[in-house]
């Protein structure tokens, strides 16, 4: 045969999924433009019927495409083999697949008759029949199911066949040919999704109609245990599951056992409030708090949902839930602190949350001091058990800024002896070790922390204050004495103790004020500066507390 015009050479950056005019043959060229007249001429000069373009495309599919049937008939009569009317382009296409994408019918029919194989599949193992239903060409897909097209087994490499794709698209009548044909409705792909389900992903309200109607089963499950109602809930789609719910689907059905999910999590999470309304009332409640469950509280937080975390909180869900593996959290405060959703503690804290002890670990890991503070005054549990060594390590964090903290921790009852292992001995500043024997009997240490200080005095060359060389004076074991039978509860601001009937110095010195002061701690200057001005304060003290301290400070002196 003659030479064609065709270069073999591509062009610099081409896109080889786009036709351009000087890679494709004459042949081709005629047979695009469905020039009869000119493909017969240069056949017969002996130009080849076979020069692929830049796609791998030839003529054959430049006729199918363009529903030149006359060009198509000439083509496969030129043609030296039969096995020309399945040529493929790089993508796997042969004629009939193109016919089928463009609704040809008349080159269809071409094609067929000349014994193309309806079933030819795609490199992506694509039918003619599922391009013709992913293009919505209706009588294409009739003429296809009459011409031997199976409506059976996977049309496409997810394993959707045309019903999948009918219902994803919305083709509600290509849905009912397909059905009446004998259409599964129950076929799976790959991961077990049925049209159902599909319907329900992507929100296509009329095809979930049809086939509810045509009885498909609205509580099918994909490999991975999702159901159409999770997946409605999900995506958002609230017709859908009104739909779904009204025709009998199971809002308990729970998605994957190693990551335990229903639907009302779903719509917690990604901020479906109107669905989660409707979810709340059908579901069963041992998610909430139920033992190896997740309750949707840890959902609506993950997902930063803060009307939906009210909606579940109003309803009566718990704000401590379980511990939940799932996010790697002991307490829906856990997650709080792991996104940074601070704003969310107030809902938490007015739906009635247990405060934990090492919530106060999180709060100075995060570096929220006030935070830390309004924790020990609302009655936060002191750390202690398990918790104490999270706690401790939280603590090393934030050493330098113990003054921060630590104050309001001692005086909130917890027992600084706690915190006086080797290792957070050694890392703390002088002034801190100080600060924390203070709080103890210093001469009545257990012998572990007694050799550790021993060991930082001769590595640090550390002196301690020079009180701390002579056994505690009887005022401090006093103090210490009356502050343990008072216990942490009633140590959590100064209340309690500015209302026992004592003189007002003893009240200072059972809060440390004295301790406070030498150790220049910001806020409990601020509140001495206010006593000493006449500004109110928590004691309100009486003309006579006046005397009392003027008394106290006479002796001290």
């Amino acid at each position: 045969m003659r030479p064609t015009i065709f270069s073999s050479l591509p062009h610099a950056g081409m896109d080889f999924t786009e036709a351009y005019s000087d890679r494709c043959s004459a042949v081709g060229l005629a047979a695009r433009e469905g020039n009869v007249k000119m493909l017969r001429k240069l056949i017969k000069q002996g130009y080849s019927i076979d020069v692929p373009d830049n796609r791998g495309w030839v003529p054959i599919h430049e006729a199918a495409a363009h529903n030149s049937s006359e060009c198509l008939r000439v083509l496969i009569g030129a043609a030296s083999s039969v096995d020309y009317i399945n040529s493929k382009t790089f993508e796997g296409l042969c004629a009939l697949h193109l016919s089928a994408r463009h609704g040809s019918l008349e080159s269809l029919h071409v094609l067929l008759e000349s014994g193309a194989d309806p079933n030819e599949v795609t490199t992506e193992a694509t039918t003619p029949l599922f391009l013709a239903v992913e293009n919505g060409h209706i009588n294409t897909v009739k003429f296809l199911l009459q011409h031997g097209a199976n409506i059976e087994g996977p049309h496409s490499w997810s394993g959707w066949n045309s019903l999948h794709q009918a219902s994803f698209q919305g083709f509600t009548e290509i849905m009912e040919i397909l059905l009446e044909k004998g259409a599964s409705k129950e076929c799976k792909d790959d991961f077990g999704i049925t049209p159902l389900f599909v319907a329900a992903q992507y929100g296509q309200l009329e095809s979930l109609r049809l086939l509810v109607s045509h009885g498909a089963d609205v509580n099918c499950q994909a490999k991975d245990k999702a159901t159409p109602l999770l997946i409605a809930a999900q995506e958002g789609h609230t017709q859908c599951v009104e739909l779904l719910l009204a025709k009998g689907a199971d809002p308990n059905l729970y998605c994957n056992e190693d990551n335990w999910q229903l639907p009302i999590h779903a719509a917690a999470e990604m901020g479906h409030e109107r669905i989660l309304e409707l979810l709340i009332p059908v579901t069963d409640r041992i998610c909430d708090k139920g033992k190896g469950k997740v309750s949707p509280v840890y959902s609506a937080l993950y997902g930063g949902n803060k009307e939906c975390l009210v909606m579940l909180l109003k309803a009566g869900y718990s704000p401590d839930a379980q511990e939940c593996l799932s996010f790697d959290c002991t307490s829906p405060m856990c997650v709080v602190f792991q996104k940074g959703l601070f704003h969310f503690i107030d809902i938490l804290l007015k739906y009635g949350i247990t405060l934990l002890g090492i919530n106060l670990g999180y709060c100075l890991f995060h570096e929220k001091f006030p935070l830390f503070q309004r924790f020990l005054k609302l009655g936060c549990s002191l750390p202690s058990g398990d918790q104490l060594q999270k706690f401790t390590n939280y603590t090393l964090k934030v050493h330098k800024e113990y003054k921060e903290w630590l104050p309001h921790l001692l005086l909130a009852g917890f027992n600084p002896v706690n915190l006086m292992c080797r290792f957070w001995i050694f890392l703390v500043s002088k002034d801190a070790l100080d600060f924390m024997l203070e709080f103890t009997n210093w001469k009545r240490l257990p012998p572990a922390v007694e050799k550790d200080i021993s060991d930082y005095k001769e590595k640090f060359a550390w002196t301690p204050k020079s009180h701390f060389a002579f056994i505690p004076s009887l005022s401090h074991l006093c103090r210490l004495e009356i502050r343990s039978i008072l216990m942490s509860e009633r140590l959590r601001s100064d209340h309690f103790i500015r209302e026992l009937p004592l003189p007002a110095c003893l009240q200072d010195y059972l809060l440390y004020l004295d301790v406070l002061r030498l150790n220049d701690i910001p806020e409990v200057e601020d509140f001495l500066r206010q006593r000493e001005e006449g500004a109110p304060s928590a004691s309100h003290s009486s003309p006579k507390d006046e005397e009392s301290r003027d008394a106290c400070n006479t002796g001290a002196r």
